[in-house]
C-alpha cells in the first residue's frame, strides 16, 4: 500500500490516493492492484502523524513497506487480526467484530454521507453493485432522512404542478 498525491485533491497533499498492491483476486486470477481515493480529510492528519512520529521509531526508514511491525517487518493479516482482537477485548466489544467489519463501516459511512453508489463500489473494488449493497448497514436516522427527502421532493413536485399539471 502506498500513498500518493492526487491532482484533483491538493488539500490532501501526498495522501490523496492509496495504491493497494494486493487485493483478493477473481476466480482463477492473480492478485490485482487498484487505487482508492482518500475521502475523509482527517485521514491525512492521521497518516502524516504516523509517518512523522511513529514509523521512524521502527528504525527501518529505507524499508519499502508503509506499515511495519515493531520488529521492522511487513505486517501480515495475522498481525492485524491479533492486534485488532486485543483492542476489541480491551474495549469490551463483541468477539464477532473483525477487521473486515471496518470495511463494512467504510461502505456504510460513504453511503450515509451521500457518495454515489458507483463510487463506493469502485472504492471497495466490487465488480457488482449487489455485493456492495450487502456491505451497507445504514442507520435509522439515515433512513429517516432519505424518506423525508423523498417525501419532500414529491410534495414539491405536486405544489409546483407535477407531470400532469395538478397543484396542491
Amino acid at each position: 500500500m502506498d500513498f500518493h498525491p492526487h491532482p484533483s485533491l491538493p488539500e490532501f497533499r501526498g495522501c490523496g490516493q492509496v495504491h493497494v498492491r494486493c487485493r483478493k483476486s477473481k476466480r482463477g486470477g492473480g492478485p490485482q492492484r487498484r487505487t482508492v481515493l482518500t475521502v475523509f480529510d482527517w485521514a491525512v492528519e492521521v497518516v502524516e502523524q504516523y509517518l512523522v512520529e511513529i514509523r521512524p521509531s521502527f528504525g527501518c526508514l529505507a524499508h519499502p513497506a508503509l506499515f511495519l511491525t515493531e520488529r521492522g517487518t511487513r505486517i501480515s493479516p495475522a498481525y492485524i487480526d491479533e492486534g485488532f482482537a486485543e483492542i476489541r477485548v480491551e474495549a469490551g466489544l463483541d468477539e464477532l467484530l473483525t477487521p473486515h467489519c471496518l470495511r463494512h463501516s467504510y461502505v456504510t459511512h460513504l453511503a450515509e454521507q451521500g457518495w454515489a453508489s458507483k463510487f463506493i463500489q469502485d472504492q471497495v473494488g466490487h465488480s457488482h453493485a449487489a455485493t456492495t449493497a450487502i456491505y451497507m448497514s445504514v442507520g435509522d436516522d439515515y433512513k429517516d432522512r432519505m424518506v423525508r427527502a423523498a417525501i419532500d421532493e414529491q410534495l414539491s413536485r405536486l405544489r409546483d404542478g407535477g407531470a400532469d399539471g395538478d397543484r396542491l
